[in-house]
């Protein structure tokens, strides 16, 4: 290793650590790579690490025993290139917070005579577009209430039909399809939702009435219903007594890191309001570092695909990198992007409201229920504590309508929004779980990796998903849970078999009220039930496109022939007459072109 470190090249670049094993322990970044990793060492009297390094990094330079680096370009490739591996391999002394969630912006093209406002997480392209948000929560709600108290155009099809239809009749829509509006007068309703976006008290009075009327006329459910969506936008906003000198738009963030959970607070202030408010908590650990932690939630909040960004990001403390980030932004969007840790002054009231949200989630999140994750890491000899699990399953009924499935537990919930469905080719079990693993792997740049994968099957499978994330370089515990094999079947049955969990050190077969036992079959049956119902979907969607074409006289054999041929009942809508020809007949191929089958 002394080697490489003597010749490290003076340029930008990512170097990773690695121990005894080959498991990757650590990834940094560098401006000149020489001199960055040369500052972890002691050269004399032999190699030993710097005792000037914190306790994280001295832990982790004992157990290395090689050094890898990648050339870039700029400093602030190095800074993409390192959250990107930081993701994707998780190595064992980076933190890895997962904030990577995308939140959705209202927006208006008003480019158009009657525009509509849309949701989008992405940057839509033209001159006359206007963002309202990030909207972590409730920003669906909010676009539902201001089509309900407004009369917009309801549907994108609207104007294409020409005619006045039944939003026109209950009063929702001013019908500008038959010209009973102009595009002036439609503009003075766009000014008013534009207001009643920023001004949300107006939209609240407006629901309450609504609310009541309904009451009175005793549409409880729809009352219901409104009153919920009340309290959704509502909850948008934090309240604030700061006066700002003028209207401003910051996005702020705080990071706190307690004895056994932190949080990420992000406030977003539009025009001098705090419109809108997120939260999301992590497992904290002894290798916490608040540098990495700032660094890796603004790199993925802030991507090449965020539809508006605040000149001025608040941080509540400062960290090492932060010139280096606003630096990367200010090019990433073609405008000066300052970051500041301000110390007095409105703005600094402003980061003490985040801060004291901070305090107010953890202290409502400390639970001292005892949890069952850390039982199940110690049982099991995991590397980590399993609080976020992805759990794969696949479903089939005679190789028909192949489907896989992956379910996701974090934190003591289901997250329900990030479950996944694949569809499979391979025939096999075998071939079907390489497929999926293969894929979500594919995935980890974007959301990254979990502390646990549990696979429905037995070893074979677990070792196929092992040696997927040894090539890929991620380092990944894996569990298969399986039910013991009567009769050399395995039967699903309630109380046919016992289940069996493999892992990576032992086999384990536990008593039946076993409440970890409980916790993987838990896991398990939901990745089932996901995967269950999507394949009854989609094997009933064949059904009815094998019924089509058995319809026009191809019988079932002819149909297994050509979607062994082609793949896919759309593959083979897309086939030429001569393709179906070679891989049937000209007979067959002539009722399919012919009669135009759409299935």
């Amino acid at each position: 290793m002394i080697t490489v470190i003597q010749n490290l090249p003076d340029q930008a670049g990512v170097y990773q650590y690695f121990d005894k094993n080959d498991k990757l322990l650590y990834v940094g970044k560098a401006k000149n790579l020489k001199n960055r990793v040369k500052n972890y060492w002691h050269f004399r009297p032999n190699l030993r690490p710097n005792p000037h390094q914190g306790l994280r990094i001295l832990r982790m330079l004992e157990q290395a025993v090689r050094i890898d680096y990648i050339v870039v370009d700029t400093e602030a490739d190095a800074l993409i290139l390192e959250n990107s591996l930081i993701k994707q391999l998780n190595p064992k002394y980076n933190i890895l917070l997962r904030d990577d969630k995308t939140y959705p912006y209202i927006y208006i093209d008003e480019s158009q005579n009657f525009p509509r406002f849309e949701l989008t997480r992405k940057v839509i392209k033209g001159k006359k577009i206007s963002y309202y948000g990030p909207f972590p929560n409730g920003g669906k709600v909010l676009l539902d209430t201001l089509y309900e108290l407004f009369p917009l155009i309801q549907k994108k099809s609207c104007l294409r039909e020409g005619k006045a239809c039944l939003f026109h009749q209950i009063g929702k829509c001013l019908a500008p399809c038959e010209g009973k509006i102009t595009p002036l007068e439609y503009q003075k309703i766009i000014d008013d939702v534009k207001n009643a976006i920023a001004k949300r008290h107006i939209l609240i009075e407006q629901l309450n009435n609504k609310m009541l009327e309904f009451a009175m006329n005793e549409r409880y459910e729809e009352a219901a219903t409104l009153r919920d969506n009340i309290k959704t936008i509502e909850a948008l906003t934090i309240t604030s007594n700061i006066d700002l000198a003028k209207s401003e738009d910051l996005d702020i963030f705080a990071i706190l890191n307690a004895e056994n959970r932190g949080v990420i607070i992000k406030l977003f202030m539009r025009e001098g309001k705090i419109i809108s408010s997120s939260f999301s908590t992590f497992r904290s650990s002894d290798i916490f570092d608040l540098n990495e932690a700032y660094k890796q939630t603004l790199l993925e909040f802030y991507t090449h695909e965020t539809p508006q960004i605040a000149k001025t990001i608040l941080v509540a403390h400062p960290f090492e990198d932060q010139q280096e980030l606003s630096s990367l932004f200010s090019e990433r969007f073609s405008k000066k992007i300052e970051i500041l840790h301000p110390l007095r002054g409105s703005k600094a009231k402003l980061i003490e409201l985040a801060l004291t949200n901070g305090h107010e989630v953890l202290k409502l999140k400390k639970d001292h229920q005892e949890e069952i994750e850390p039982k199940i890491a110690e049982l099991f000899e995991l590397e980590e504590i399993p609080y976020r699990v992805e759990t794969f399953d696949n479903s089939h009924m005679m190789g028909v309508a192949t489907v896989g499935a992956m379910v996701i537990w974090n934190e003591n919930q289901w997250e329900k929004n990030d479950y996944r469905r694949y569809e499979l080719e391979a025939k096999d079990e075998y071939g079907q779980m390489k497929e999926m693993l293969t894929r979500r792997i594919a995935s980890f740049d974007k959301n990254s990796v979990p502390n646990l994968w549990i696979l429905d099957g037995g070893e074979t499978l677990r070792k196929l998903a092992v040696t997927l994330l040894q090539k890929a370089g991620i380092r990944l515990d894996v569990i298969a849970i399986a039910k013991e094999k009567l009769d050399a079947k395995a039967h699903r049955a309630k109380g046919a078999a016992k289940d069996i969990i493999y892992t990576k050190h032992a086999v384990f077969e536990l008593k039946t009220t076993d409440k970890r036992l409980h916790w993987v079959q838990r896991q398990r049956d939901e990745a089932h039930r996901f995967a269950i119902t999507y394949h009854q979907n989609k094997k009933r969607k064949e059904d009815n496109k094998n019924a089509l074409l058995e319809k026009k006289g191809i019988g079932p054999a002819t149909i297994k022939k050509l979607l062994n041929y082609f793949g896919t009942f759309q593959a083979i809508e897309n086939a030429s007459y001569e393709e179906i020809s070679v891989a049937s007949s000209q007979k067959i191929a002539k009722i399919l072109k012919t009669d135009s089958v759409k299935y």
